[in-house]
């Protein structure tokens, strides 16, 4: 006789067989099996179990409405197998149903009578769910005829013995084999339909495997039939690196340990219960966990020896978790005082879930989860009444309200630089770790961490070991000249960003009148259709609030405007932790008190603020200047051409076209600020000097910058529209200084000077025709650094310093630049 296939056993939840189009799924995917023998497991009908449990409470109640309520669940079932099945066999099917009926109805009124159900009566009524699933299905399966062999409805009860222990159902394997043998011949080659959850003792009294019993069900007939693997059919696509409610980025795990699956499971993961892995682990059978409603996908195999590469696997959490923490001199060296602590927790069944102690002995800590914390502390107290009396242990203290975040892989073993990104995420997105645990097998790492932090920690660490797209919440103020252009860059890019995993989530928008405020984030590519069609009043606070977001583990506000009013927000906005990307110099060039408290409040919060864009656009001017200085270097002066606006203008000012009408085009090109007055007066250049000159360590302010504005006499004040309507009327005065500098073979340049004393000088200057700076492209900045190294021959940083393109440029780099000092891979 040729040896039988092996068996293969599919576990089918309460979600694959909620209604007859569920049915129909199950038997589909069964159908397209391969040839061999099958056991199906299967859970109740989505929610009868709960409501078969319910209709126990309502009896205890003495609430009649129990028989209404079984009469609901008759309902559906005939539903189901009217739709199923040939009429004979659904009125037969539902004549055995009615029989269980009746006998429930009797179950049920004795529990009315006495008020109370015994744990063996609720376990009876509750593993009616199974029963009626699994009769329903034979019946639907066999009629189909599509598979060979017979289709044969398998009682767990007549197999399976369990024995309740402290640990849950304990196995008896020898008499369950026995039984099965007796049940299923050894050369049976078909099909078998067995009820989950449910089993007997060894008195033969119905019980049940306790929740995740159905699970547990398929791991113990994949053991009992030696089976070639288990696959739990479910409604997720397998085994996710996050809850994707926390990470809506979590991806499907390829394959997993045990260990690892077990790790995961503890911590909260849907996955499957470490218990109800114990058999198949026992016996090194695989098993799959797949998708119901999306058979075609491969899921997710947790085995022996997984062949998936990735080095950490998952990050999950546990909430609503209280730490202990015992302090004392009098511990050290004592032996036998984490015995008394764990030993007292254990009478009261107060479950520890995570301990860390420090190797000085002096203080141990516990979690334990928060509805036990209260009681841990009484016993505690009690089981150390006498250290604490005579102060050998100062303190005992409870904190509520925490989380464990915990990072599983087996690939963290003997790999360095696993836990500092754990810690590295964590800490630049903001979030405290109260304790850490990590067992010598290096498989888990765990940490406790503020409740209110959960979901920012997971998606930080998340994204921190490369599980998902760093995700960054972004939010725009100012989409004018340049914020327009640097939001048109960003969306030409969003394709390679995606490709590196960077998600810059774009929030919001706002502008001097309206906002635009989107969840999850705004399309840079069609943003002012957006904007125009669901823009509203514009509100600060209100969109700060809108971007920066607790799941999110970073925001970033990017501040394109010229508006002092919003610089003058930075310095809270760092306090909560929102870094800051922008070409405005308002905040770096304001009052000097504001600017300590500005960089104060960074450094305490550890907040990012770049500002590149603020002097020279996208030229590294700043970043020049600081790797001189980082490195030893000393400043002796700076100068140059800070302005790409009035270097535009000079350059192009040859007396053919009048001066005024060189800064209306100028403005037009979006060469000049808004206002061109702020190019003009010299205001903006001073402003370059002092953010210079506080960067080398000045205490500069705007009153110590001497400063030629070239705005006319009478015009500082005023609309733009007056200004510009007015400047032509002093277009000879101009002409005349252009002239004088003629006829000394000389050119117009409006420069700015900063020595290391602190001179700082802004002025239109006449320089000879061959000087550097006369001799420069339309828009260029040109900044020399004189320095003790560049002494001879000052360094020199030159290239286009306006223009939109250019200064957005310097804006989006400094923003690829703050998402590498986040973690992201660029």
């Amino acid at each position: 006789m040729p040896k039988p296939a092996p068996w293969v056993v599919h576990k089918f939840g309460g979600s694959s067989v909620a209604d007859a189009g569920c049915f129909r799924k199950v038997a589909a995917i069964l159908e397209s099996a391969p040839a061999g023998r099958l056991g199906v497991v299967l859970s109740a009908c989505k929610g009868v179990t709960d409501a078969l449990l319910h209709l126990v409470a309502q009896a205890e109640l003495q609430d009649d409405t129990f028989r209404a309520g079984l009469q609901q669940l008759r309902e559906r079932h005939a539903a189901i197998a009217h739709e199923l099945l040939p009429q004979p066999s659904a009125q037969e099917y539902l004549s055995i149903f009615d029989a269980d009926c009746r006998d429930l109805t009797e179950i049920l009124n004795s529990v009315r009578l006495t008020r109370s159900a015994a744990r063996n009566v609720s376990d009876l009524i509750a593993g009616y769910g199974e029963i009626w699933s699994t009769r329903l299905f034979q019946r639907f399966f066999a009629a189909s005829g599509r598979r060979t062999g017979a289709v044969q409805w398998l009682d767990a009860r007549r197999v399976v013995v369990a024995e309740w222990g402290p640990l849950g159902p304990g196995i008896q394997w020898p008499e369950s084999r026995a039984r099965l043998a007796a049940e299923v011949p050894a050369d049976f080659d078909g099909t078998l339909i067995i009820t989950g959850f449910i089993a007997a003792d060894r008195r033969g009294v119905q019980t049940t495997l306790g929740r995740n019993g159905s699970d547990f069900s398929g791991s113990i007939f994949g053991a009992l039939l030696r089976a070639g693997e288990i696959v739990i059919w479910t409604d997720v696509d397998g085994v996710l690196s996050a809850d994707p409610r926390r990470v809506p980025d979590a991806t499907i795990i390829d394959s997993l340990s045990y260990s690892e699956a077990m790790e995961l499971a503890y911590f909260g993961a849907k996955v499957i219960h470490p218990q109800t892995m114990a058999p198949a682990v026992t016996d090194s059978i695989p098993i799959w966990i797949r998708n119901t409603f999306a058979p075609h996908k491969p899921g997710t195999l947790i085995c022996a020896r997984p062949a998936s590469a990735l080095p950490v696997k998952g990050i999950t959490s546990i909430e609503r978790i209280a730490l202990v923490n015992i302090e004392g001199t009098g511990m050290i060296g004592v032996p036998g005082t984490a015995h008394r602590l764990f030993g007292a927790l254990r009478e009261r069944d107060i479950s520890v879930i995570l301990i860390s102690q420090g190797s000085s002995e002096h203080s141990i800590c516990c979690a334990v989860p928060q509805e036990q914390a209260g009681a841990a502390a009484d016993v505690i107290r009690s089981a150390f009444a006498r250290e604490l009396a005579e102060g050998q242990i100062q303190s005992i203290d409870i904190d509520p309200e925490l989380a464990i975040l915990a990072a599983v892989g087996d690939g963290m073993a003997g790999m360095p630089g696993i836990a500092a990104k754990v810690f590295q995420s964590l800490g630049t997105a903001g979030v405290n770790v109260r304790a850490i645990a990590q067992g010598a097998s290096e498989r888990n790492i765990s940490v406790v961490v503020d409740g209110r932090s959960t979901v920012r920690a997971l998606r930080a660490v998340h994204a921190g070991l490369y599980l998902s797209p760093h995700t960054i919440s972004v939010g725009v103020i100012g989409p004018g000249t340049v914020g327009k252009v640097l939001l048109q860059q960003i969306a030409s890019q969003s394709g390679r960003l995606r490709e590196i995993n960077l998600d810059l989530r774009l929030r919001g928008i706002m502008g001097s009148r309206q906002m635009l405020l989107a969840d999850p984030g705004v399309n840079p590519g069609n943003w002012p259709e957006q904007f125009q069609r669901s823009a509203q009043p514009a509100d600060l606070r209100r969109f700060v609030e809108h971007v920066r977001l607790d799941y999110l583990p970073h925001t970033v506000l990017i501040d394109c405007s010229a508006s002092a009013e919003v610089a003058a927000h930075y310095a809270d906005w760092f306090a909560a932790g929102i870094h800051v990307v922008t070409p405005n110099k308002k905040a770096n060039s304001g009052p000097l008190e504001y600017y300590r408290r500005l960089q104060q409040a960074r450094r305490a919060s550890g907040a990012h603020y770049l500002y590149e864009a603020t002097v020279g656009a996208g030229l590294p001017v700043i970043n020049t200047l600081r790797d001189l200085i980082q490195t030893g270097d000393e400043i002796t002066g700076i100068e140059g051409i800070f302005s790409g606006t009035l270097a535009y203008l000079f350059n192009v000012y040859d007396g053919q076209r009048s001066f005024s009408d060189i800064v209306r085009e100028a403005r037009e090109r979006g060469f000049t600020e808004p206002d061109p007055r702020d190019d003009l007066s010299g205001m903006d250049v001073a402003r370059k000097l002092i953010i210079l000159g506080r960067e080398m360590g000045l205490t500069l302010e705007m009153q110590d910058v001497r400063i030629e504005s070239l705005v006319p006499a009478g015009l500082a004040h005023g609309s733009i529209g007056q200004f510009m309507q007015s400047l032509p009327q002093h277009d000879a005065q101009m002409a005349r200084r252009l002239q004088a500098a003629r006829a000394r073979g000389r050119v117009l340049r409006y420069t700015g000077s900063l020595s290391a004393s602190g001179d700082a000088a802004v002025g239109l200057r006449e320089l000879d025709a061959r000087h550097a700076f006369a001799n420069i492209a339309l828009t260029d900045n040109v900044v020399r650094f004189a320095t003790r190294r560049y002494c001879d021959n000052p360094l020199i940083v030159q290239g286009p310093g306006a223009g939109p393109e250019v200064t957005a440029g310097g804006v989006f780099a400094d923003l690829l630049r703050l998402t590498a000092y986040l973690g992201a891979r660029l």
